[in-house]
């Protein structure tokens, strides 16, 4: 027994003799570190004051960088970059505006003409663009395993790249990435905001592994799986906890949606710098369309609008549809047929649309189905012209501004049960009906028969209504809203 006691305290006498030294080693290497950032950033400022340029008053001109590496894919994100920048250009014309971007097959002048010819977007004043090499490392495909965390830990490596070849005064996150922001901020010396579309993670994805409920991305081995959905959960926890301290680090938080809003309030605890400012959708444009009266109908269409992405579940879409075929009689010439509209950003997208027309053949409905990708903007309006129902499938859609253009064309809307359609769009306007939404397949295919079985007037006044009610959501209102909100960045 007293052999046993001696071994005990020498081991607390070992455990205390390295406990000290340990502590010491511990404080040296985080003073280390600490000098070694400060290093960093001072070089960093040097460097931006050696490349900085002066206006015509001899004044140093501010630099406002975007950080947006796919700001050539064609999609809402890229109409909220390219109307966030002709807005700053009209209120801060002497400053500088740089765009981060990866879309290095193609030059600056093309993606401002593709900026144009997609959303009829004209800037005042010319853009520099900054081509990032890296932009693999936020390649979803790179990650088949913790795809989240290594698209995060990829943005920081893809940060650095954009911060050694341009340093900002002032830095904007517009596409999602929130680990850049600490980068640009304590080591650039930045002031930092960013505009949330879709939080990299979600109080719902927590309860959907909680409950084991599979989803493009929480794979169905893993719900099957009591200990993996577990272990993920844990992994998703702490993730959302580092993503939330991230995230608050930024100056100035715009969000999409309330539906985003009450998740990043819920994750980054910045309230007092987070606001609403709803997406700009080309309103104007689309409410010049003329509300023809209904044609024959041989010529039904419906429409589906949004990028080529494993989230806006376009393989709903389809089965819906061919449900709904199943269910009418067949031969009739008043069948519709869905034409499928949506950008491609890379290889993996264009995959997905040969899948996609795979499932239309193996269902049988291929003759029945369209696909156009990347079309210009005049063609996307001729089909919305045309369309009775625009379609729209994503669950927790964060805003949805194809859903907005679908019903400012006239369009009757037929959207997701969820996210932002449910709480901000497809909403009565002054006490009438603006569309309909759905959940699952037998859901969208029994709506799209109702709709089709009301009388040509009744579509008629939800069209009207749908037509009055997204007024806000007009470029002029987002500009407004987002310049008051960045304020902040430029005093």
């Amino acid at each position: 027994m007293a052999a046993g006691g001696l071994c005990l305290c020498s081991l607390v006498r070992l455990l205390c003799s390295l406990f000290i030294p340990g502590l010491f080693l511990s404080g040296a290497l985080c003073l280390c570190l600490v000098v070694l950032l400060w290093g960093v950033r001072l070089w960093l400022q040097q460097r931006k004051n050696q490349l900085a340029s002066t206006g015509k008053d001899g004044k140093h001109q501010l630099v406002v960088a975007f950080f947006h590496p796919y700001c050539n894919a064609g999609g809402g994100g890229e109409r909220v970059l390219w109307c966030a920048i002709r807005a700053l250009q009209k209120k801060y014309k002497d400053a500088i505006y740089v765009v981060y971007t990866g879309d290095k097959d193609v030059t600056g002048e093309q993606i401002v003409e593709s900026a144009f010819r997609r959303f009829n977007i004209k800037l005042t004043h010319p853009v520099k663009f900054v081509f990032l090499e890296k932009r693999y490392l936020v390649e979803a495909s790179l990650y088949p395993h913790f795809t989240l965390l290594g698209q995060s830990l990829g943005s920081v490596f893809l940060g650095w790249e954009a911060l050694m070849k341009c340093v900002p005064d002032v830095y904007i996150d517009s596409m999602g990435y929130a680990f850049t922001l600490p980068l640009f901020k304590y080591l650039g010396g930045c002031r930092v905001g960013c505009y949330v579309h879709y939080p990299t993670i979600s109080t719902d994805m927590l309860s959907m592994v909680r409950s084991q409920n599979a989803r493009f991305n929480n794979a169905a081995f893993i719900t099957r799986n009591p200990l993996l959905s577990k272990l993920k959960l844990v992994y998703y926890y702490l993730f959302a906890f580092v993503y939330g301290l991230v995230g608050s680090r930024s100056d100035v938080i715009m969000v999409n949606s309330s539906w985003t809003l009450n998740h990043i309030l819920s994750l980054w605890r910045a309230g007092a710098c987070t606001s609403v400012v709803y997406p700009p959708c080309d309103v104007q444009t689309f409410l010049d369309i003329p509300l023809h009266e209904e044609k024959s109908t041989t010529e039904y269409s419906i429409v589906s609008l949004g990028q080529f992405r494993p989230e806006k579940d376009h393989p709903l879409q389809i089965r819906a549809f061919a449900k709904f075929l199943e269910k009418t009689a067949l031969g009739q010439q008043s069948l519709p047929k869905l034409i499928l509209i949506g950008g491609c950003r890379n290889q993996q997208d264009e995959q997905r649309v040969n899948r996609l027309k795979k499932l239309c053949e193996e269902l049988g409905v291929d003759k029945k189905v369209e696909f156009k990708v990347n079309i210009p903007f005049e063609e996307l309006k001729q089909y919305l012209a045309d369309a009775i129902i625009g379609l729209h499938t994503m669950w927790n859609e964060h805003f949805g501004i194809g859903i907005v253009e679908c019903m400012a064309a006239g369009t009757i809307i037929l959207a997701h049960n969820s996210g932002g359609p449910k709480l901000d769009i497809v909403v009565p306007y002054e006490g009438r009906i603006t569309g309909f939404l759905a959940e699952n397949e037998d859901d969208y295919s029994e709506t799209m028969a109702q709709i089709l079985s009301l009388s040509p007037e009744k579509r008629l006044e939800i069209r009207q209504n749908a037509r009055q009610s997204v007024n806000r959501f007009a470029d002029q209102e987002f500009e407004g809203a987002f310049l008051l909100s960045v304020e902040p960045l430029f005093k």
